[in-house]
């Protein structure tokens, strides 16, 4: 008994610490993050360029800075090619090297799944297993008397990207495979066929990137009414399989009955896809993606084969190769595999052959019919490829130890949370703000795969760009969209991009991926700085990959594909690039994820923890019998459900009972298929159905405006998760009993606010991720649901607020945010630093600070690198009593590193450009040293006064290739040009003031 008395006081007291015990193992985490908390990038190499040495160089430098893992990947982008062919001997050993030293250094890999950025495929794949249309070619003939007829070979589909990336190789394969599929023939109505509109897009012909090219659909809209049936349709129930009567030569066996006849002949041909941009030794065919033979064959021939080189990973491996990659979808769509017919038959039920005319444009039996056809078809589709090429690589990928991410956009023929909701991590990809192509979208997508599927791991391709980035870019001017990207879910940034250096070290810049991607490598001037920017991206990511999101709001998006989800443009405030949540968070979901859903406390919930307390029904009039038996369900065990019912199945399985199995389960639910012209609300089983009214009046989207859900959340007594003034963006995570807040201040300027949070689990701290720094908030209220915080951002500033029973409340006598005077000016001359070798004055004084480009010098004007500051100071005497004391920068360009009498105190990279100097001031004499850093373009355009010794037609420069010396005088050397001799110069040095400060 005794025993037993003890026991559970033990459990009694460890209970009562678990809250203490969690926040302090979030607060180690914080301070310290672990490796899978860092940051990555993508390590590109250049089609052959590349070294042993470069290699271990470039993995040294980025576990210096603070980078834990990269996606490998080489392709060809404006590089002439090096002498390491692709996939040979060589290349393979240097593969294998690249994982030895990411071992060694505990960084991740992640190995793309083909040759190229994107894509499975390669010269390995014979066009048989490539990706393949159907298509068809027609004749007219009269019937009633015996007559040669002869069937032409149908010609492929035009390749989306067109024919110019073929080798003559490759270009004679695609011309020549053709294999025939079937020959139908029907009697030719007597008046024109109509043709189906979009056909291409419909049939899964094309399939154009949705961020980057004009007027790319949404998604297919699913129709219930059409007009009557037109004439000129093909009778199916007269359509005439000949294809047993085709001979090889083309010629047909058959006499055609009295009458007019269309002849169709069908076969099968490449889709167009090759590798891109793929080393030249890796391009070939993109593999069949409905096909899993197909697929393991391509696998074995490049990740087995670097397998069977590096040896299996091993969990205990801290770093080396751990995931498969697939990158956003650009290969295109296919419409065909060999086995497609049979497959069809078994997933919906009918025999696809009479629709076949479907895939020209034709309408079979009305337009109705053919329109579910299509949809029917897409659906095949989109089942074998999510079944046969992405389930068949993460199969693949978990058989070897490893596993797989997936980008689930662009071109993406299937619907992209469907893909995404198959990886083990999703992956999003956003561009730099102004520097190429707006895909915020596809970040919402990834985070709401992550949310919905209880990942705690997002990524994202991150700031991505091209032609005009030109080496402008660095973590101060990247510290908004960052946080944008943080809030919206985004967990790792995995920076676009490292280019493997593989040139000289004196030659910097150095190497390029062509004009694409922020240069995220050594050979920036500002890397030696860069820690402390990843430090604050590590602790970020860490605390966001803690817990799950806290959101209100799920989004069901229609069946069928293709489809990309957008929620309801009032869902997000601020711009087009940077879209914020608003005060209810909200995700989106598919209906393959909703089968995994249940209902617990009049919640949706799903097995990883997610839970929503609104369903919002996409405003699509069709649903599938065994989807709305889903939504059923979860209604009669308590759901709230926004929508209409609805009255239709969008395929033709089990066509036309189907549509009356709907329909009759519809008013079940719904009570009523007509449309009320008020809002209504109605139970059933415990849950209820919201529907009518304006929340049924879509304008561009396929969901009710924010502010209707909004009002309906109000309603349930559920206020907004987030509020302040209007100039803060956030996110919000739980975690046991600890709610956690990542807040960002999104403008330029100071802001001072009382934002309401809704949580009253304890009393709030700051976690400020610059600084690693926690701090109590004493200045706060609770009233009801909600605590209200008073709160101070510097420009573009942000920081955690964290709730737990475990924070220590502070004294109420003390302000969450002190205030700051001037107490000195650091004004006067400088004695400034230049490093000789990048063409500046070994020493000289400035005067006064000012910016290098308005100096006389040259070698100042046109300087890019480091400078180093120095200045001696006294303390003022009433600072030896200030509780802090800073030193504030004032205006840098672009990143500065403080050292106070011999002590390193940290960079400063971000607002506010100020550091904490109590623990290294002196009364007298104080010897300060300010290394500051600006960017490549100022000696980029000075050097384009000078000749150019630079790549000229695809070839490298013979004083380069023979090892001679460089004669032309320039300093830096670049594998592509951004700029001339004309381009302006940007701001540089450190410009102030700078001031000592106290804190009071």
């Amino acid at each position: 008994m005794y025993k037993i008395v003890v026991s559970c006081f033990i459990a009694f007291l460890l209970g009562l610490n678990a809250p203490y015990a969690q926040v302090n193992k979030l607060k180690t985490g914080f301070v310290h993050p672990p490796n899978s908390a860092k940051p990555g990038v993508y390590w590109y190499f250049m089609d052959g360029n590349m070294s042993a040495k470069s290699i271990t160089e470039d993995l040294e430098a980025m576990k210096k800075a603070g980078i834990g893992n990269l996606v490998f990947l080489e392709v060809n982008v404006g590089i002439p090619r090096g002498p390491v062919d692709f996939l040979s001997e060589e290349w393979q050993n240097m593969f294998a090297h690249a994982v030895s030293e990411s071992k060694r250094l505990g960084i991740e890999i992640t190995l793309g799944i083909g040759p190229g950025w994107t894509g499975s495929g390669g010269p390995w794949v014979p066009i048989g297993q490539s990706m393949q249309h159907l298509v068809s070619s027609t004749i007219n003939v009269s019937g009633g008397s015996k007559q040669p007829i002869v069937l032409p070979v149908p010609p492929p589909k035009p390749p989306y990207f067109g024919e110019g990336a073929f080798s003559p190789e490759l270009k004679k394969t695609w011309t020549d495979f053709y294999e025939d599929v079937a020959v139908l023939a029907y009697p030719t109505p007597a008046i024109a066929l109509p043709k189906i509109k979009d056909i291409d897009e419909k049939a899964l012909y094309y399939r154009a990137p949705y961020s980057s090219a004009p007027s790319v659909k949404q998604f297919l809209p699913s129709v219930t009414e059409y007009a009557a049936g037109p004439a000129g349709a093909i009778d199916k129930s007269k359509i005439i399989d000949l294809t047993g009567k085709l001979k090889p030569d083309g010629t047909l066996n058959w006499v055609a009955p009295e009458g007019n006849w269309t002849i169709m002949r069908l076969g099968r041909r490449n889709n167009g896809a090759i590798t891109r941009p793929a080393p030249v030794p890796g391009l070939g065919f993109e593999a069949d993606k409905m096909d899993t033979v197909a697929l393991n064959a391509h696998l074995d021939n490049y990740v087995g084969k670097l397998l069977r080189k590096t040896g299996m990973p091993k969990p205990t491996d801290a770093g080396g190769l751990k995931k498969l990659h697939m990158d956003s979808w650009e290969m295109g769509s296919q419409n065909w595999t060999g086995h497609f017919r049979e497959e069809f038959i078994k997933r919906r039920g009918y025999d696809p052959l009479p629709f076949y005319p479907v895939y020209a444009g034709n309408i079979v039996q009305s337009q109705e019919i053919s329109e579910r056809f299509l949809w029917d078809l897409r659906q095949t589709a989109q089942e074998l490829v999510l079944e046969n090429h992405a389930g068949q690589v993460k199969t693949y990928a978990h058989r070897n130890g490893m596993e797989l991410s997936i980008e689930p956009y662009d071109m993406n023929p299937t619907a992209d949370l469907e893909l995404g909701a198959l990886a083990d991590v999703p992956m999003a990809e956003f561009w730099s703000k102004g520097l190429g192509f707006n895909s915020s979208f596809s970040v919402v997508e990834a985070t709401s795969i992550g949310h919905v599927n209880g990942k705690s791991l997002i990524p994202a391709e991150s700031f991505t760009s091209q032609d005009n980035e030109g080496w402008k870019q660095y973590p101060g001017a990247m510290k908004n969209q960052g946080d944008w990207a943080f809030a919206a879910g985004i967990n790792r940034f995995t920076y676009h991009t490292f280019q493997n250096q593989f040139l000289p070290d004196s030659l910097r810049p150095g190497a390029t991926m062509g004009p694409y991607g922020v240069h995220w490598d050594r050979n920036q001037t500002w890397w030696p700085m860069v820690g402390g920017y990843h430090d604050y991206i590590s602790r970020c990511s860490y605390i966001l990959q803690q817990g799950r999101t806290v959101a209100d709001v799920l989004y069901l998006t229609p069946e069928g594909s293709p489809h990309v989800f957008r929620p309801p443009s009032s869902a997000m405030d601020g711009d087009v690039v940077l879209p914020d949540r608003k005060g209810y968070n909200f995700d989106g979901c598919s209906p393959g994820q909703l089968y995994t859903a249940s209902v617990k406390n009049g919640m949706v919930v799903f097995p990883g923890g997610a839970s929503y307390r609104l369903l919002v029904l996409p405003a699509v009039k069709t649903m599938t019998p065994v989807l709305l038996q889903k939504i059923k369900s979860l209604v009669n065990d308590g759901a709230v459900v926004v929508g209409m019912p609805p009255v239709k199945s969008p395929g033709l399985t089990g066509y036309p009972a189907c549509d009356i199995q709907v329909s009759d389960m519809a008013k079940v639910i719904w009570g009523t298929l007509q449309e009320p012209s008020a809002q209504t609300s109605r139970s059933y089983g415990k849950g209820r159905l919201i529907w009518g009214g304006d929340i049924d009046k879509q304008i561009n989207d396929l969901y009710p405006e924010y502010e209707l859900t909004a009002k309906l959340l109000l309603s349930m007594d559920i206020e907004q998760d987030f509020t302040s003034n209007g100039q803060l963006r956030y996110t919000h995570r739980t975690t046991g009993d600890t709610d956690i807040y990542f807040v960002s201040n999104r403008t330029d300027q100071v802001v001072k606010t009382t934002a309401s949070f809704r949580t009253v689990t304890g009393p709030p701290q700051m976690w400020d991720a610059i600084t690693g720094k926690i701090t109590s908030l004493p200045e706060y209220s609770v009233k009801g649901q909600l605590t209200s915080v008073s709160l101070k951002f510097a420009p573009y500033q942000s920081y955690f607020v964290v709730f737990a029973k475990g924070n220590i409340t502070a004294s109420a006598a003390h302000k969450n945010f002190g205030e700051n005077a001037i107490v000195k000016t650091l004004s006067g001359a400088w004695l400034v630093s230049f490093d000789p070798k990048w063409g500046g004055p070994k020493n000289i004084k400035f005067d006064e600070l000012t910016d290098w480009t308005l100096r006389p010098e040259e070698g100042i004007k046109y300087y890019s690198g480091t400078a180093v500051y120095h200045k001696e100071f006294d303390l003022p005497a009433q600072t030896q009593k200030a509780k802090k004391l800073y030193i504030d920068l004032g205006t840098v360009n672009n990143m500065a590193r403080i050292k106070l009498n011999g002590k390193d105190l940290g960079v400063v990279w971000t607002a506010p450009w100020r550091i904490e100097i109590n623990k290294a001031a002196l009364k007298k004499h104080n010897k300060l040293e300010i290394q500051v850093i600006n960017l490549w373009p100022n000696r980029l355009i000075g050097d384009e006064t000078k000749p150019d010794d630079g790549i000229q037609n695809d070839a490298w420069p013979q004083w380069l290739v023979k090892g001679l010396p460089r004669t032309s005088g320039r300093f830096t050397f670049s594998s592509y040009k951004f700029y001339s001799k004309d381009s302006p110069l940007l701001k540089s040095g450190l410009l102030g003031p700078v001031t000592i400060q106290s804190e009071f």
